[in-house]
């Protein structure tokens, strides 16, 4: 029996919700193992650590963190270290696909420190890509088979031989509501549910979040304000929430605007007052989550709010959208999709500001006539 269970996953919100599937699977597969998470130090002031959107889940119960870069060979001896010293009898492997060289070089790594069973290091091109079943040609004949793959379904895949025999052929289980779930403690919710009701709002909630760490992902803040402004002509009487972190509240209260001078109703600024958990918590609460892709966007998901999400082209698509084919997601592929860029000078974001905001209402529109599927 597995005592000691090391899991490396790095990032910050999005990627942790990402992984909840394959998460829940290791969990399922070692019950009774500690299971602990090498992550990363932050590396923006917006995006919170893995514990404080993990804690209190049951599915991690400690954390290890590195900087993610680091060339210090001090550094690299102390994290040697710490994991040499814990013990680990297993690992299992979510980080992102960099490479089959990179995955080569972290299987070494874990062998030195004393780790025997590796699961599900990509070692393959087929374990690296988010879509599969065309042996040759370019990405465009791999788009055209039909196989494009969400990340969360990568991640359970490369684990796959934690699976069940029955549930061999969905090893992440991604349509099962349980595989997202954060178990968001009676404490989070209740501490959620006050703050709202004390805005002594009863209606329908809207939940937005404008913000974003990537400059090739924000569609811009007038663009925002224009949306809301429509939104509350069209919608009036809902409650408006705002989410995101601290350094996101004045674009927030911006775009707010025009949402405030349209006849919408009350705004509660919650950016910044809430950890994760209880961002996800509130976005519960609410009949649509609007934003772009981000962290609070998978939360939406995630807690099984209904999502309109404002995509860029630098990923592939449904690589990163949110699960679940309830969801309207706005993605614009150009001839430069899949760039993968952070930064997006040349083109001037094309992908993203080609959205109008008459598109993007038309799929709101769309979103609040349709029946809630909670």
């Amino acid at each position: 029996m597995t005592r000691r269970l090391l899991i490396y996953r790095l990032g910050s919100l999005g990627d942790m919700v990402v992984a909840l599937p394959a998460l829940h699977l290791a969990a399922r597969a070692f019950p009774h193992a500690e299971r602990r998470m090498l992550t990363n130090f932050p590396v923006n002031a917006k995006a919170p650590a893995a514990a404080e959107v993990l804690q209190g889940s049951g599915l991690v119960h400690g954390y290890m963190r590195y900087t993610v870069g680091t060339r210090s060979l001090r550094e690299l001896l102390s994290l040697w270290w710490s994991v040499t010293r814990w013990r680990p009898e297993a690992l299992v492997y979510l980080a992102a696909a960099r490479g089959v060289k990179v995955a080569r070089r972290d299987e070494l790594f874990f062998r030195l420190c004393g780790v025997r069973r590796l699961i599900g290091v990509p070692m393959t091109e087929g374990m690296q890509r988010n879509f599969y079943g065309a042996a040759t040609g370019g990405k465009d004949r791999a788009m055209g088979n039909g196989n494009l793959e969400p990340e969360a379904g990568r991640l359970a895949r490369c684990i796959g031989e934690l699976a069940a025999a029955a549930d061999i052929a969905d090893p992440g289980r991604l349509r099962d509501p349980g595989s997202w779930d954060l178990h968001l403690s009676t404490e989070e919710k209740q501490g959620v549910a006050e703050l709202l009701e004390a805005g002594e709002w009863r209606g329908e909630r809207i939940a937005v979040s404008v913000g974003t760490k990537v400059q090739a992902k924000d569609w811009g803040r007038d663009n925002w304000k224009e949306l809301l402004g429509r939104m509350a002509k069209e919608f009036p009487q809902r409650g408006l929430l705002l989410i995101g972190a601290a350094e996101e509240s004045e674009a927030s209260r911006f775009a707010a605007q025009g949402w405030s001078e349209n006849g919408g109703g009350p705004v509660l600024d919650l950016c910044g007052r809430l950890t994760p958990r209880q961002s996800a918590a509130a976005i519960a609460q609410a009949r649509l989550f609007v934003g772009h892709d981000s962290g609070p966007m998978h939360l939406a998901a995630a807690v099984g709010t209904l999502v309109v999400a404002i995509f860029s082209a630098r990923n592939i698509p449904r690589q990163w959208f949110p699960f679940g084919q309830q969801h309207r997601v706005i993605y614009h592929r150009v001839e430069c999709w899949g760039c993968g860029l952070e930064t997006c000078i040349e083109k001037e974001k094309k992908c993203l500001m080609s959205i109008t905001v008459d598109e993007v209402m038309a799929e709101v529109r769309a979103a609040l006539v349709q029946p809630s599927v909670r």
